[in-house]
């Protein structure tokens, strides 16, 4: 990965986290899913933690992407409890769903990135939309652009830019703001590897420079076990892996399976389950 800038500091009020010490960001309680009278998810219940970053693994159509949609209210469960930043989503009225979403930055496996649109304007949009001085806006989308090391590209459009530099810009929008929650949605996904490892280096950089919560689904072991064994060293400002094999604290792992969680702990705890589906499954 090429040398980076890191963002420089913005003076923000007190986070949610700050002024709720020790209790979850993100919290599950007994959550039950289903479509179309189909059951999908089935007592669901994890925390996600101030400065946590949980990798949620499984089999392919298993529910994982439905589960971050849950997160954000996008979808509503049919019982059971779904507390971010301390409300109660579930419950909600739409106004205040945007108000929530406010705080969590999205990433999706597309991009999801507006075509007729600048990068420019991209990755300033919410802050378009909030009616923020275009002079802020602009010094924020230039920082924000360059912690992924593109703010060469940004008159280009979507159009112009390689799958991996939709995805760098994606994440550039979805931390504009400096949420307190990230949702990364499969980012890696139809990737070449290398790409892929460079998405996954910006994501360990933006947890071990700002310590943002973080739900991580992914598709990839490689990715993911990158995530726990790899860390961000701000002095010199490049990758490198936690010696004698060591393993980032703060990353955890969720498994569903069948429609449930059958794993919900430390990286060390999953390399050594005895669960027959876990142990074929890494394999």
């Amino acid at each position: 990965m090429a040398e980076a800038v890191a963002v420089s500091a913005q003076t923000k009020p007190p986070t949610w986290s700050e002024q709720h010490p020790g209790e979850p960001v993100v919290s599950f309680e007994n959550v039950y899913l289903s479509f179309h009278g189909k059951s999908v998810l089935e007592d669901i219940s994890f925390e996600v933690h101030s400065g946590e970053t949980r990798i949620l693994l499984g089999p392919a159509g298993v529910g994982k992407s439905v589960l971050l949609k849950l997160v954000n209210g996008l979808i509503k469960p049919d019982s059971g409890r779904i507390r971010v930043f301390g409300q109660e989503v579930e419950t909600m009225r739409e106004r205040d769903l945007f108000k929530l979403r406010a705080n969590i930055g999205s990433v999706f496996q597309e991009g999801a990135l507006f075509d007729s649109m600048t990068v420019r304007d991209n990755v300033g949009y919410r802050l378009n939309e909030e009616r923020v001085d275009p002079v802020e806006v602009e010094r924020r989308v230039t920082d924000s652009l360059r912690f992924v090391e593109l703010e060469h590209t940004l008159d280009k459009f979507p159009s112009q830019l390689s799958g991996g530099m939709r995805r760098r810009v994606s994440i550039a929008r979805a931390i504009i703001n400096r949420p307190e929650l990230l949702l990364y949605d499969s980012p890696t996904g139809g990737l070449d590897p290398i790409t892929s490892t460079t998405i996954i280096q910006l994501i360990i950089k933006q947890r071990d420079v700002y310590q943002t919560s973080s739900l991580l689904v992914s598709h990839r072991l490689q990715d993911a076990f990158m995530v726990a064994t790899h860390r961000f060293n701000r002095e010199k400002n490049a990758m490198e892996k936690l010696p004698n094999n060591g393993i980032e604290e703060s990353t955890t792992f969720l498994v569903l399976h069948e429609k449930r969680l059958v794993f919900n702990g430390s990286t060390h705890e999953l390399v050594h389950s005895e669960d027959p589906f876990i142990k074929e499954y890494l394999s």
